[in-house]
């Protein structure tokens, strides 16, 4: 027993356990939608994929949209990365009216929901600096995230033991080499697991972005349901290809918990 329960903590033992979860939760859906007499028409959902013609393959619109979906979530996962390590040595080390827009960015940004910040940035800042849609998605998100990286940077610095700091006073490094050189590299080793974590998140929330007809995985797949009415099949399909972008980044962030000692 105690064999099988140390099996389930392991990746592949994360695995399984989703494919599980994942099984359950689609023969709950398949029977539930039969029950009413809902007409399947899996056949129809590959061309949606793609299409092979004269040996090449062309992308159809959900993979258009994954490729917009997988897009957005890199680059506002690079932007995340940046405007939380900013607002972090800004709390930290900062002026005093650093540390007060540091800390009005944060209570902006995480008690105001998501949908309301896009919406802002669309109507209100986008047509005056003419941003496009697609950078509006990736700035949204970005500060939506970089908020929840920034608290997690902020711990992991204050959780560098204090003989680091004075050992490197010692040394006569300045303030800022003392950060670039002994603490950060540090910090960042704690935090890892937490941002890998945050990455997941901002994967799941690019959903969002469909409200201001971004193309990319959601928009494309309402497209769709709109023109055939499939909407199981067209809407667990999406949940797939999310899977598949999100399941890695979640087993990667468990497993670097497990490496780095940092508790779940």
């Amino acid at each position: 027993m105690g064999r099988a329960l140390t099996m389930l903590r392991t990746p592949t033992g994360e695995a399984l356990r989703l494919v599980v979860l994942a099984g359950g939760m689609l023969w709950l859906i398949v029977n539930g939608a039969t029950s009413f007499g809902y007409n399947w028409q899996w056949h129809r959902v590959p061309r949606y994929l793609g299409q092979s013609f004269e040996g090449a393959f062309f992308a159809g619109p959900l993979l258009k949209g994954l490729a917009v979906t997988i897009e957005i979530s890199a680059v506002a996962l690079v932007l995340s990365f940046l405007f939380g390590l900013i607002a972090a040595l800004a709390r930290l080390r900062g002026t005093t009216v650093g540390q007060a827009v540091a800390r009005g960015y944060l209570e902006l940004i995480r008690n105001t929901p998501l949908l309301i910040q896009i919406y802002l940035f669309y109507f209100v800042l986008a047509p005056i600096v003419g941003m496009s849609r697609w950078w509006v998605a990736v700035l949204a998100l970005a500060l939506f995230e970089g908020a929840s990286m920034s608290e997690a940077m902020r711990g992991a610095v204050l959780a560098v033991p204090r003989g680091h700091w004075e050992s490197a006073a010692a040394l006569g490094l300045s303030e800022g080499r003392c950060y670039r050189f002994v603490v950060l590299p540090q910090a960042l080793r704690i935090a890892l697991p937490a941002l890998a974590g945050r990455a997941v998140s901002l994967v799941k929330a690019s959903a969002i972005v469909s409200v201001i007809a971004v193309f990319d995985l959601t928009t494309e797949g309402r497209n769709i349901i709109s023109d055939t009415f499939m909407t199981f099949e067209i809407w667990l399909t999406v949940a797939v290809l999310y899977l598949l972008i999100t399941t890695p980044l979640s087993l990667g962030a468990q497993a670097l918990e497990r490496r780095l000692g940092t508790p779940t």
